[in-house]
């Protein structure tokens, strides 16, 4: 696939992402909630979660509605992650997508409420009421593994790990476990919902495949994190940049140093790929190719 081609994609499932996002937000959510939720979720954004779950469904003949809800409803999730992890009690960040983070706008109640209120959207969204789209079961099995990418044996938890490890030293598989959980479970749940939009069963060699591609990927993406926030300044970045170092948390760069940190991020992008080929998912007709060569070489 060129270059082009898979720029031209981009720029169609983002656009589709987007407008099936500010479509889905509430405009009328009492006391300005509204206004904090979508302030929160549209705008500047890499939509990495999104792409991946609709490239996932591509490559497998998925249910067109189905992913495009799956992929609006990872996003929100994130989204509602973002707004709880710069609050005060959390990781206390002023800055986000190049912009004031929603607590700093709209203050700290308004932005834990519009994050339990995208929390209850995002499954709402599976969930959709008029008959005749997703198949009950389907929406089901999406919630399902959302909610186990985004609770405490996903994403909350290894928030819980990265707040308890501050000021401590952990050794590389102990950090590994922490960002499995914090950052790659939602990666690793945006493929698996890709999967799910599945019309036909999935063999168990794809089955793998595309959890050894989501694992990877989600881990790399991690480490890439820890390395712009190590060199790239904060407009750049669009949030505070060095500000693991600031407050003593253990990173990839701290571990291992810039460039076995930068040699981890490419062999975790190589085992990506091989899980792709492995699994017989076609390089030249996918996407999910070139979304892990994006995510190793962006540069926010």
């Amino acid at each position: 696939m060129s270059v082009q081609d898979f720029d031209a994609w981009l720029a169609t499932r983002c656009a589709h992402v987007e407008q099936a996002l500010a479509d889905s937000l509430p405009a009328d959510a009492p006391a300005g909630l509204c206004d904090v939720m979508r302030y929160a979720v549209l705008g500047e954004g890499k939509r990495l979660r999104p792409l991946l779950v609709l490239a996932t469904a591509e490559a497998l003949g998925g249910l067109p509605d189905a992913a495009l809800r799956a992929a609006c409803a990872v996003e929100i999730i994130h989204a509602y992650s973002l707004v709880h992890d710069d609050l005060p009690c959390m990781d206390d960040d002023v800055l986000r997508r190049g912009q004031a983070t929603a607590h700093v706008k709209f203050g700290e109640a308004r932005a834990l409420l519009a994050g339990d209120a995208l929390q209850a959207l995002a499954f709402e969204l599976l969930t959709p009421a008029e008959a005749g789209g997703v198949p009950a079961a389907m929406q089901a099995g999406l919630c399902r593994l959302l909610a186990q990418a985004a609770g405490a044996a996903g994403m909350a938890g290894g928030q819980a790990i990265d707040l308890a490890s501050v000021g401590r030293r952990l050794d590389v598989t102990q950090l590994r476990h922490m960002h499995q959980l914090k950052t790659g479970a939602l990666l690793l749940g945006s493929v698996r919902l890709g999967r799910a939009c599945a019309l036909q069963p999935v063999s168990a060699p794809v089955w793998q495949a595309l959890d050894n591609y989501g694992t990877a990927i989600g881990l790399a993406y991690q480490v890439v994190d820890d390395i712009l926030d190590a060199t790239v300044a904060s407009e750049q970045l669009g949030k505070t940049a060095g500000k693991d170092a600031a407050q003593d948390k253990p990173t990839y760069v701290s571990l291992l140093g810039l460039a076995e940190a930068r040699a981890l991020a490419q062999r975790l992008r190589d085992q990506a790929l091989q899980a792709l080929d492995e699994g017989g998912i076609n390089r030249e007709s996918g996407h999910l190719h070139a979304l892990a060569d994006r995510l190793i070489h962006r540069n926010n």
